[in-house]
């Protein structure tokens, strides 16, 4: 179970340690496992900076950011002026027809079944074809935009993630040409239309725009999907609590995404500093793990107990200026699943005769979940 090495991490090292291999590329990082320092790195964008934090420019020999998670100061602010609308509560919740309808085409081909490996029946093409969509790509797209998330988030091999970074940049350009030519009515076209300082974005930054919601929108919704149904398929109490009052789920998602906090981002310092007694130098990678942030004792009253009324003000969508931008719409995502399998499933439980492995990197992801249920 991955939270009880969490909890050793916290029974056992200092607030603020050294690991040697944790940044992509296998170098060092100081990683700040307590909740409330987490914080302060979210919210000093100056000394704490997110600019090339992902490495996927750098990884190819080019300079151009995600956007808006690697801009900083004002042109961060003033992209997110004009974004934060864009993925506005409302605008999200005006899609769930359509991730409900994908949720439902997914769950059809298992139901009757009895039993899956809800990791790649579901989680992993959930979230995928909803991106498809709101890209206006075609299905057909899935295993090839799949294959290029392996590689660029789930492998160690360099010369893989160069690959697919290259890769999705061509794909990404031609799509944002073809969308120049023929406008349609998705977020690429829709970014044609943006400005920065009284003129168009330019195309890198539809470019860095498209590339950010690709690695953004789809593992993270996968891993936290994947995480909240092992947590329901492992504890029969809370999930014939949730069947008996749907009600609770808003809440409930809340706790889990609490609970199960996946994504381990990074800053660069940018000056000599003494933070909470640590001397940290320019250049200086920082590991922001909000999986460890999700069990700090310090933050939590026993922080590995589940409550659905707990109504916790998490991390795991980030904090400050650099809140993720997709939250609202990764919300709807996970209740319209958790609603659909409740409703569409009788009770579930773990295949207990097969193995469920996890995958401990900066994306932490069940990567096999294989449930059973009577038919």
């Amino acid at each position: 179970m991955y939270e009880t090495k969490l909890a050793h991490v916290h029974a056992t090292t200092p607030p603020i340690f050294w690991c040697p291999n944790i940044y992509p590329g296998g170098t060092g990082a100081w990683v700040v496992r307590r909740s409330e320092y987490l914080k302060e790195v979210y919210a000093d964008d100056d000394l704490f900076t997110k600019k090339g934090f992902s490495g996927f420019a750098q990884f190819i020999g080019e300079d151009w950011s995600l956007v808006p998670t690697e801009l900083t100061g004002e042109p961060h602010a003033q992209v997110r002026r004009t974004l934060n609308p864009v993925f506005a509560p409302a605008k999200m919740f005006s899609l769930d027809d359509m991730v409900r309808n994908r949720a439902r085409s997914l769950i059809a081909t298992f139901k009757d079944r009895g039993h899956c490996d809800f990791v790649s029946e579901f989680a992993v093409p959930f979230p995928v074809t909803i991106f498809l969509d709101l890209f206006g790509l075609d299905q057909s797209q899935i295993p090839q935009f799949l294959s290029w998330e392996h590689d660029l988030l789930h492998t160690t091999d360099m010369n893989a993630r160069i690959k697919a970074t290259h890769e999705v940049k061509k794909y990404l350009l031609d799509a944002i040409q073809a969308r120049r030519e023929n406008p349609k009515d998705d977020l690429i076209t829709y970014a044609l239309d943006y400005e920065f300082d009284g003129k168009p974005w330019t195309n890198e930054m539809v470019y860095g725009y498209c590339f950010n919601l690709f690695v953004g929108g789809l593992d993270t919704v996968t891993a936290n999907i994947g995480l909240h149904l092992y947590h329901l398929a492992a504890h029969a109490e809370q999930q014939a609590e949730l069947r008996a009052d749907p009600a609770k789920l808003t809440l409930a998602i809340e706790e889990l995404l609490r609970a199960y906090g996946a994504v381990t981002t990074y800053r660069t310092v940018t000056r000599e500093v003494d933070f909470h007694g640590v001397k940290m130098l320019p250049g200086d990678k920082v590991a922001m793990s909000t999986s460890l942030a999700a069990r700090d004792p310090e933050a939590w009253d026993h922080p590995d107990e589940i409550r659905f009324d707990r109504k916790p003000s998490h991390l795991t969508f980030g904090s400050s200026s650099h809140r993720c931008l997709g939250m609202h719409l990764a919300r709807r995502e996970l209740l319209i699943a958790m609603q659909e399998m409740l409703a569409s499933l009788p009770a579930f439980e773990l295949d207990k005769s097969q193995p469920v492995p996890f995958w401990m990197g900066s994306i932490i992801q069940v990567r096999k979940l294989p449930l059973v249920w009577q038919v």
